[in-house]
């Protein structure tokens, strides 16, 4: 049985590590330092706890880091000074240039380096959510996942094809959220939401459920989303781009960022009422 280390099961990571599980794996974490929310999604996915990182290096084939975008690095330095010498596969939200700093703390530790990126939502069914894979030991990776509700895609191509397409799929997901809320905002400030919402349910009426969407669903993951913008603005920046437009939904979410507990999820209203008061955590 191959043991997989997941640093660290949030929402997201519970659930990936549950599709890991299911393929045939046994999957560890460690407590150590963790709340009681991590406690109960790693019960709840029936992942083992080896109490701590250095165990969990251990005892993995393989470690999947799963983190918000502003901790991979991080993360990725402690398995190193760890001393993991085995498979790594990072399927955080970073530019590829990220990925590439990445890559090379844990190679230069004698581990070897997978790049992931993760499209759609926590996957508690088949059919929604993908993990690219890219590296030349990426079948090795999508292999841990064969099984369950995890589809496991190796990109050819680059080492970091993977955060590429994470990037550019994110970029337009998550940008156009921050634009809808923005624009949203903006009308409220001039008088004119009521008027705005009216011509778009005529001209486009997928936008007020797109925008209402938006507001309930991204508000209290905004936190999550803010290195995310910034990775995305420096990948457009390497490649020649205009990087402004991901600096500024970086903002949206910094704003936003005071919803990350919120126990009922804003309303359109709301968030809009909180951008134009440019509150930020």
């Amino acid at each position: 049985m191959t043991t997989i280390g997941l640093l660290h099961p949030g929402e997201m990571g519970a659930s990936v590590g549950a599709a890991a599980r299911a393929a045939g794996a046994r999957v560890l974490w460690a407590s150590e330092g963790r709340g009681t929310d991590t406690w109960a999604r790693a019960a709840t996915a029936e992942l083992d706890d080896a109490g701590t990182l250095r165990d969990v290096v251990a005892a993995s084939d393989a470690i999947l880091s799963v983190c918000p975008p502003h901790a991979a690095r991080d993360v990725a330095t402690a398995v190193a000074a760890a001393g993991f010498r085995k498979l790594y596969v990072d399927a955080n939200a970073v530019a590829p240039a990220t990925s590439r700093e990445i890559a090379k703390l844990v190679e230069d530790a004698g581990a070897t380096y997978v790049d992931g990126g993760l499209i759609g939502p926590p996957p508690d069914k088949p059919g929604t959510t993908r993990l690219y894979l890219s590296g030349p030991k990426a079948a090795s990776a999508a292999a841990l996942f064969a099984k369950g509700n995890l589809e496991a895609i190796v990109l050819p191509g680059e080492l970091t094809a993977a955060s590429a397409i994470k990037m550019a799929y994110g970029g337009w997901n998550k940008g156009q959220q921050a634009l809808l809320l923005s624009i949203v905002a903006l009308a409220m400030s001039e008088g004119v939401s009521e008027a705005l919402l009216a011509e778009w349910q005529r001209s486009q009426p997928d936008l007020p459920k797109r925008a209402d969407n938006a507001a309930r669903g991204s508000a209290r993951k905004a936190w999550r989303w803010i290195a995310e913008m910034e990775e995305n603005a420096a990948t457009l920046d390497a490649a020649g781009l205009p990087d402004g437009f991901h600096a500024a939904a970086a903002d949206v979410y910094k704003r936003l960022a005071i919803y990350k507990d919120a126990g009922v999820p804003p309303t359109l209203d709301d968030v809009a009422k909180t951008l134009l008061r440019g509150q930020r955590s």
